[in-house]
C-alpha cells in the first residue's frame, strides 16, 4: 500500500473557514471599535490589550449601572474583542466563552451569533454551531457569511443537499465569490459520487462505502479504526469528541473526489478517504493505512491544522508502521549521496512530488519523528502539538517543549542529521 497524502488546505474544512473569517475581520475595524473609542479606565485597558483587567472594570460598572446602555454595549464589545484575540490564537474554546458572554448581553446581535457559530464549527460542536447560525439567519436572511458558514456546518454534519442549497443562496448574494464557487464545485462532485454509496456506523465513525465493497469488509475497517483510535489517542492524549467520517471508494471515484496523486494510498481532509475498491479482507498493509490516516485526525485536532506537513506525516507513519513496515532504501541513499531534502521545503504539500521524491519525503518525516520520540518521548511530541494548537510556529513550539535540551528547529534537525549520518 502506497503512502497517504494529507492535504492541509482543503474545502470544505476548518482551515478554509478560519482563513475566510480572519480575512473578513482583518478588513474591518476591531470589534467594538466605535464603543471602545470612548474614554474610561476599562476601555483603555481593553484597547491596550489588557482584556481581563479591562473587562473586570467594565463588569463592575455594569453591575452598578445595569440600565446604562453605553456601559452595556462597551462590555459586550470588550468580550467580543477578547473573543477575537483567542480566535486568532486558535483557542476556540476561550473565544466561544467570550462571544457567549457578549451574546448574553445582546441575544439578537447577529455578529455575536455568527462568531459563536464559527467558533463552535471549529470545535466540531455542530449542534451548537447550527443553532447559533440558524438563529442568526432568521434575523438576517441576506447574509452571505451566515449562509456560507451554516453550509459548512450542514455539510460536515452530513446534510449535504441542504449545504449546497445554502451555498447557492450565498453565491446569489455575493456573485463571483471564488471560495464559494470552488466549494460548490467540489461538494457537487463529491455528492454525485457518494449519493449512491452504502453506509455504516461504529461508536466513533460514520462510514460511506462503494456498493462494490463487501459489507463485512467495510465493517471490519471500522473495527480497525476503533483500535487505531484507542492506540493513537493513548499516545497523543486526545480522543476527539466529534464523530469521524470515513469513505471507501473505487479508485476512479477516489481520484475524482480527492484529486490526489497516483501514489496516494489514503487521504484526510476532514474525512478519511480510502481507495480500496474491490478488496475484501483486512491485510497488514490496510491496517497500516488505517492507523496512518486516523493519526492525521488527532494531529489536526490537536494543532487546529497548524502543523508542518512533515511532522503530521511523520507521526502518521509511526503509527502506520507499527502495523506493517517494509525496508525502504530512500533515506540511506539520500544520506550517502548528500541529497536529503530540506525539512522547511516539506512543511506544506507533498502532492506535487514525484513518486521517488514523495517516498523520500515520507521516509525523512518518519525518521525525524522516530528520532524525536526515541530521544524525548511522546510527552514532548504532545507538548509540541499543543503549542502548535495555540498558534505557535513550529520553531517556537519546539523551543518551548525542548527548552531542557536547548534545542530549536534547526538544531533539532542538525542533531537528527548527525544521528543518521553515523
Amino acid at each position: 500500500m502506497r503512502p497517504s497524502v494529507h492535504k492541509r488546505y482543503c474545502i470544505p474544512g476548518g482551515i478554509f473557514a478560519v482563513w475566510l473569517f480572519l480575512l473578513t475581520i482583518a478588513s474591518a475595524q476591531p470589534p467594538g471599535s466605535e464603543s471602545l473609542s470612548k474614554s474610561g479606565g476599562g476601555l483603555e485597558l481593553v484597547q491596550r490589550g489588557e482584556y481581563e483587567k479591562g473587562i473586570e472594570l467594565l463588569l463592575k460598572d455594569y453591575n452598578l449601572f445595569p440600565l446604562n446602555l453605553t456601559i452595556k454595549r462597551n462590555l459586550a464589545e470588550a468580550y467580543a474583542a477578547y473573543g477575537h484575540k483567542h480566535f486568532k490564537q486558535k483557542n476556540y474554546e476561550r473565544a466561544d466563552e467570550n462571544f457567549f458572554k457578549a451574546e448574553e448581553l445582546y441575544p439578537e446581535e447577529v455578529k455575536y451569533l455568527l462568531w459563536r457559530g464559527i467558533s463552535n464549527y471549529q470545535l466540531k460542536r455542530y449542534d451548537v454551531a447550527r443553532y447559533e447560525l440558524e438563529k442568526a439567519k432568521n434575523i438576517k436572511e441576506d447574509s452571505a457569511e451566515i449562509l456560507y458558514y451554516l453550509g459548512l456546518v450542514k455539510f460536515d454534519s452530513d446534510h449535504r443537499l441542504e449545504a449546497i442549497d445554502l451555498w447557492e443562496q450565498a453565491l446569489k448574494l455575493s456573485p463571483g465569490r471564488r471560495e464559494i464557487i470552488e466549494l460548490l464545485k467540489k461538494s457537487r462532485k463529491e455528492n454525485s459520487v457518494e449519493a449512491k454509496m452504502d453506509r455504516g456506523h461504529s461508536s466513533r465513525f460514520d462510514l460511506t462505502y462503494d456498493p462494490g465493497v463487501d459489507t463485512g469488509f467495510a465493517l471490519a475497517i471500522l473495527d480497525v479504526l476503533e483500535s487505531a483510535a484507542n492506540q493513537v489517542g493513548a499516545e497523543l492524549g486526545l480522543f476527539p469528541e466529534a464523530r469521524v467520517p470515513v469513505g471507501i471508494y473505487k479508485r476512479s471515484d477516489y481520484k475524482t473526489v480527492t484529486d490526489s496523486p497516483d501514489w496516494s494510498g489514503g487521504f484526510y481532509d476532514g474525512k478519511i478517504r480510502l481507495p480500496f475498491g474491490a478488496l475484501n479482507e483486512i491485510t497488514p498493509q490496510i491496517r497500516s493505512v488505517l492507523y496512518h490516516e486516523y493519526a492525521h485526525v488527532v494531529v489536526f485536532e490537536m494543532t487546529r491544522g497548524n502543523c508542518p506537513l512533515w511532522l503530521n506525516e511523520g507521526i502518521a507513519e509511526i503509527f502506520g508502521r507499527m502495523q506493517y513496515s517494509r525496508i525502504r532504501p530512500e533515506l540511506d541513499r539520500a544520506v550517502r549521496t548528500g541529497k536529503l531534502a530540506d525539512f522547511r521545503n516539506l512543511e506544506a504539500n507533498f502532492s506535487g512530488l514525484s513518486s521517488s521524491a514523495a517516498a523520500l519525503a515520507y521516509e525523512q518525516s518518519y525518521a525525524l519523528v522516530k528520532y524525536m520520540v526515541a530521544t524525548f518521548g511522546w510527552h514532548r511530541i504532545r507538548q509540541i502539538l499543543e503549542g502548535l494548537g495555540k498558534g505557535l510556529s513550529f520553531d517556537a513550539a519546539v523551543t518551548a517543549a525542548l527548552k531542557d535540551y536547548n534545542l530549536n528547529y534547526d538544531s533539532l534537525v542538525n542533531e537528527w542529521r548527525k544521528s543518521v549520518e553515523r
